[in-house]
């Protein structure tokens, strides 16, 4: 009877791992669903390509149901496994990550939106220079921020909430740029307006890929760093 104990208590530990392997899979997908959304939202706009903006907003959805997939998960999980420790910041690490996935899925949604719009209006504006180049520095750093939580890499999670300052430096000069234009030329407010939101949403990106990166230092060192600035956040992490 004590051999049968101990074997089932083997397949629970065994059978619960898997499942937290299964979250983490689901997680990283997610997040590369909207890594391609942020790609894709920025390649409609500088492109003019109405019909792959229609592709990020339909896929908007498919970011709903997974983070929908995953809090149903990890809510079970917490339910039916009463996890501990390291395997319970991971699990709350996962709900509090997967918030700011889809988060960042509704602001590829919105640049898809502010696309079309620019789409039928037929003309350019300035500032696709200034998206782009931001856009693809806010989508590297949801992409560093994946892997840091892939590799449990607090070192680099760190690297990317100091990005993040990067990024809010290059939206406030492209703000600055984009009103300076409208100002000397009021027949481009009505795109030009597109094009903050555009910028705004990316900025918003930025704020999202940092928030994972902090929720990775706390899975990894058991720290909250959400509030201490990045001198302290640097100073956690390094800690042996």
């Amino acid at each position: 009877m004590r051999e049968d104990n101990e074997a089932f208590g083997q397949h629970i530990s065994t059978q619960f791992n898997e499942e937290l392997a299964d979250v983490r899979t689901q997680i990283l997908e997610m997040g590369g669903l909207v890594e391609q959304q942020i790609t894709d939202a920025i390649t409609a706009l500088t492109e003019a390509d109405g019909k792959l903006g229609e592709q990020v907003r339909a896929n908007d959805e498919r970011v709903n149901q997974m983070e929908r997939r995953i809090d149903e998960e990890c809510m079970r999980i917490l339910a039916l496994r009463h996890p501990a420790a390291g395997d319970l910041r991971l699990v709350m690490c996962i709900a509090k990550v997967v918030v700011d996935l889809e988060r960042i899925g509704d602001e590829a949604s919105k640049i898809a939106k502010r696309a079309l719009l620019l789409v039928d209006e037929g003309q350019a504006p300035r500032g696709y220079v200034e998206c782009r180049h931001i856009g693809n520095h806010v989508r590297q750093m949801v992409q560093d921020a994946l892997g840091a939580f892939a590799r449990m890499d607090g070192e680099q999670a760190y690297l990317v909430a100091r990005e993040d300052k990067v990024v809010d430096k290059e939206y406030k000069s492209a703000m600055r740029e984009m009103v300076t234009y409208m100002m000397e030329d009021p027949r481009s407010i009505s795109r030009v307006l597109n094009i903050l939101w555009v910028l705004r949403s990316l900025e918003r990106v930025g704020d999202h890929a940092r928030n994972v990166a902090e929720q990775v230092i706390f899975l990894v060192k058991g720290t909250d760093v959400r509030y201490i600035g990045l001198q302290r956040m640097e100073e956690e992490v390094k800690k042996i």
